[in-house]
């Protein structure tokens, strides 16, 4: 274990003391030996970066969380990528190769004999070696079972805290056992529905990787266990030695004084939990056909069935000729269209829709936010009610939060050889994950037996680098979303022949009256030092049945269902495992088709890009069902065998797959862009949302324009995605339509006018939301950004709501929000998540807006509804919520959180890293960019 703490001011080791010496023991300090030379050749010669804030150290003793609390400081190498990763959006501009490690790591194999902070020999059979900048674990393993338990190891040194409440968000013990605070209770009841398993569920999976996936399948779980092992070596040391995470303490784990306490042993089935919840939020897709068919019964309801489709089918954009797409030579991928004569669609009756309750036999606090303080000893007085408002702050994570959707994430950009100066494909690339401290995934690099990586992994799930590079490739990924989730209407039953209700617990299937499977977690907590929540219980419970969980419940033609969700993935939540196996074996990856072969066997639907020395290249991944010929997947289905996937069984939920040729695909095209925009021609959608603008489009028109001038270069790539990064979306796309409109005729109102110049003033500058200067906390443009996030929904609703009328308005904004701007406070991932742009009536906007314009338009809107298409009503109801947007203050526009003051605008937008753990870091400047990213350019190959 390498050291970790700094220097703590004697007036908190004097506090520590009230508590008893125990608290000062420190993480033992490791030898100082010299490493062994890593015996594999790196092709990157020194041309890969990477960067992963705040810091690679996500543990904390309770010193040292009690010495941030009280001075601000910070164990090592927890906060010292910060500062690298935020100066790129002063840096970017003047950015040069040379200057690349000035904000990334140099992530080339290894450690220098004088970059060696500290060597930890877990086992005979391995060597974790940590380097002195970033305190990244170089593991290298003379076998593979010690390869892989020294990843554990040094998981458990990195997230240990981490992964213990991942593992019981996964299994829907979050409350039980980090506390009761409201942000607990909604997080939980968001995640376990989604993967609801009983123990024998999730022991089930692990014997299916190993028993169905032949050798490989057998090495996986081996991997795996041996990773678990480490993972649990490093717990008994920690406790042992009293320098495990202080919030163990501080939780009611374990008793400072004393010792006495446990941190639960990790087991296989913990990390088919994990996988679970990092594979659900940033790999999953479809969904939602209950919203969509409500939004569908709106439009028809307000124009009639024929035309009232035709103007739904216009705002669901499943296939539009406008949108941006990874693949742009004109490769078609058909895949989850819509069919010429849709069969067994099961639209609901009118207003008989109602949600599954998951809440029960609720006791004390719960669903409430009452709180019951512990009386805390005296040196903990500073840390009393840090998880009073959720361990994981309500929102932080994709897809979580009051009204959120389930968001894909990341970027990626490449060019191939051919456009670059060095004729070697470059990549910038890397997930948007969010930003927590610690950070969800972790930097590693294994060397052993069959495995050459370095990159990063989701904590607990760490066996293999998920994204990173190898001896002469590298790997990334983006959220790809494609539909791999439907509806079914399950027509419901009583066993013994009488009337069903919407309440029935039994269910047509295969003829019989078949009972649905009740699944059952009871929660309870008591307040502790960090959440001060009162005692409270409740239990979770959703009904399971052969076509999926049980979502809501309605009337189809006058007959009860049960509305259930059913995911390709359910059941199979690590499957994943035998892709990322292959990403790790250099035996395996020995180009960009083999990688493709392997991206494959990843069964969570995403964006997977390649770059070597010789070719960049793309795969999408995702168990993409076969469905039935007719079947609309974007709304429910019935559940009879005709309508269902083909080659269904439910006992282990598997089906037919659509094979390796019809997944988007290419190599050697001359750019990839992806932020999580469509990808190939006739690939539909998943949802609302991917029109004619989409944030995926800052990155195209600068990817395209570098490329069309050549000689691209790894800096002048990086620039393109930064200058993406802090520019915005509705500035670059719409505002030059809205200021054509505005200016159809002379705006007469002088005040008006200055306005309407300073948003073109913006926008000829770049309409980016970006300081002054280092360090001003002030945007160059700040009142033209106030104007525009002031009045960006106040137009959307002038140009859209009269038109649609209520119903419909209020039908499409549940299936898809006006707006993600970093203000908006509703993105991704909450407020100050960084992530923003990705969905919103951009698109919608863009069409209806050059419609009224009378300009050309592919895919059009079926009605033109600003000012009812007549071009004068339209520039005077943008006027007007234009003149009202620019009367709205500051204070208003920005209201304040807890992180900021009314009216801060800059702070509003700024990213906060979460804490997940007792240790927080300083606010950075928003950055719409990837948590971690790479830049890579191989000179060479094997």
């Amino acid at each position: 274990m390498p050291p970790r703490t700094r220097t703590l001011r004697a007036a908190t080791v004097a506090a520590v003391l009230a508590l008893g010496t125990s608290l000062l023991a420190s993480a033992p300090q490791a030898g100082a030996a010299q490493p062994e030379p890593v015996a594999v050749t790196d092709h990157c010669q020194g041309q890969c970066a990477d960067i992963l804030p705040p810091g690679e150290n996500g543990n904390a003793t309770l010193v040292e969380i009690l010495g941030n609390k009280a001075f601000g400081t910070h164990p090592a190498h927890s906060d010292d990528q910060l500062d690298r990763y935020n100066g790129l959006v002063a840096g970017h501009t003047s950015l040069t190769d040379q200057k690349l490690t000035d904000f990334f790591n140099d992530a080339s194999f290894g450690v220098a004999a004088d970059q060696v902070e500290s060597v930890t020999k877990p086992r005979e059979d391995v060597t974790i070696t940590r380097d002195k900048k970033s305190g990244v674990p170089h593991i290298k393993g003379t076998t593979r079972y010690g390869t892989e338990f020294g990843a554990g190891f040094a998981a458990g040194q990195d997230r240990l805290w981490l992964m213990d409440l991942f593992r019981h968000i996964g299994r829907g013990e979050l409350t039980s056992f980090a506390g009761g605070a409201l942000a607990n209770q909604g997080l939980e009841q968001q995640f376990w529905p989604q993967a609801p398993y009983t123990e024998a569920d999730l022991e089930a999976q692990v014997e299916w990787i190993r028993t169905t996936e032949g050798p490989r399948g057998e090495q996986a779980m081996a991997d795996a266990q041996a990773y678990i092992d480490g993972i649990n070596a490093y717990r008994v040391k920690s406790k042992n030695g009293r320098y495990f995470p202080g919030e163990y303490v501080l939780t009611g784990k374990i008793d400072s004084i004393t010792n006495i306490g446990e941190i639960q042993p990790f087991k296989l089935t913990d990390l088919i939990s994990i996988a679970s919840v990092v594979g659900g939020q940033f790999g999953g897709g479809g969904g939602g056909e209950v919203q969509a068919a409500l939004s569908l019964l709106a439009a028809q309801q307000k124009y009639g069935v024929e035309e009232g489709t035709r103007v739904w089918e216009s705002f669901r954009q499943r296939n539009d000729p406008e949108a941006v797409l990874t693949v742009h030579d004109g490769t078609s991928f058909p895949y989850a269209g819509k069919p010429d004569e849709a069969r067994g669609t099961a639209l609901p009756d009118a207003g008989s829709v109602t949600p599954e309750p998951l809440i029960y036999d609720r006791t004390g606090s719960a669903g409430t936010n009452a709180k019951a303080p512990v009386k805390a000893p005296a040196a903990l007085k500073p840390l009393q009610g840090m998880y009073d408002d959720g361990v994981i702050p309500q929102g932080s994570l994709p897809g979580t939060g009051g009204g959120a959707q389930k968001r894909g994430m990341s970027n990626a950009l490449l060019v191939s050889g051919k456009h670059t100066a060095s004729g070697n494909p470059i990549a910038v690339m890397g997930p948007q994950t969010g930003y927590f401290a610690p950070q969800l995934m972790m930097l590693q690099e294994l060397q052993g037996p069959g495995i050459s990586a370095r990159g990063v992994s989701f904590a607990g799930v760490g066996m293999y680098v998920q994204m990173g590079r190898g001896q002469d490739y590298a790997w990334s990924a983006t959220s790809a979303a494609q539909d791999i989730t439907d509806t079914y209407a399950v027509e419901l039953c009583e066993p013994n022949g009488s009337t069903p209700s919407k309440g029935s617990t039994h269910y047509r299937n295969d003829g019989a009256c078949a009972p649905m499977e009740k699944l059952e977690r009871t929660n309870s907590w008591k307040p502790t030092v960090a959440d001060s929540t009162a005692k409270g219980s409740y239990r979770m419970q959703v009904w399971r049945t052969d076509h999926g969980i049980v979502t809501h419940r309605a009337t189809v033609d006058g007959k009860p269902v049960a509305y259930t969700s059913l995911r390709t993935t359910y059941r199979h939540e690590a499957d994943s495992i035998i892709g990322f196996q292959l990403f790790n074996d250099p035996a395996y990856i020995t180009d960009a088709a083999s990688f493709q072969q392997a991206a494959h066997h990843i069964d969570y639907a995403f964006n997977w890009f390649y770059a070597d020395s010789r070719t960049a290249a793309f795969y999408n991944s995702g168990m993409n069902p076969v469905r039935a010929a007719g079947v609309d997947p974007a709304l429910p289905v019935k559940a009879e065998k005709a309508y269902e996937w083909q080659g269904y069984d439910p006992a282990a939920n598997t089906t037919d797959y659509t094979p390796f040729a019809e997944h988007p695909r290419s190599s050697g095209q001359d750019y990839y862009i992806s932020w999580n925009n469509r990808q190939a021609k006739d690939y539909a959608t998943a949802a609302f949302g991917f029109g004619a603008v989409h944030r995926g489009d800052l990155l195209d028109d600068r990817v395209a324009e570098l490329v069309e001038d050549g000689g691209v270069t790894r800096a002048s790539l990086t620039r393109a995605m930064a200058e993406a990064a802090v520019t915005d979306l509705r500035g670059e796309q719409l505002l030059p339509e809205l200021l054509k409109v505005l200016r159809s005729q002379p705006v007469t109102d002088p005040a008006l006018n200055a306005v309407v110049q300073q948003l073109d003033s913006w926008r000829a500058a770049g309409s980016q939301r970006k300081e002054t200067g280092p360090g001003s906390h002030t945007y160059t443009h700040a009142d033209a950004v106030r104007i525009m996030d002031a009045w960006w929904p106040k137009l959307i609703e002038a140009e859209f709501r009269p038109g649609l009328g209520d119903g419909l308005y209020a039908a499409l904004t549940a299936n898809l929000a006006t707006d993600e701007s970093p203000a908006a406070s509703h993105g991704p991932s909450g407020a100050h998540s960084g992530s923003a742009f990705q969905y919103g009536w951009w698109g919608f906007a863009d069409k209806d807006l050059r419609q009224v314009l009378g300009q050309p338009v592919k895919g059009p809107l079926a009605k033109t509804y600003c000012g009812n298409g007549d071009l004068s009503t339209c520039r005077q109801a943008l006027l007007t919520t234009l003149k009202q947007a620019a009367a709205e203050p500051a204070t208003a526009v920005y209201p304040g959180d807890d992180s900021c003051g009314a009216g801060e605008q800059w702070c509003t937008d700024a990213i906060v890293h979460r804490a997940l753990g007792g240790i927080t870091h300083k606010t950075i400047h928003w950055q719409n960019r990837p948590t971690y990213q790479q830049v890579v350019e191989f000179p060479s190959h094997r």
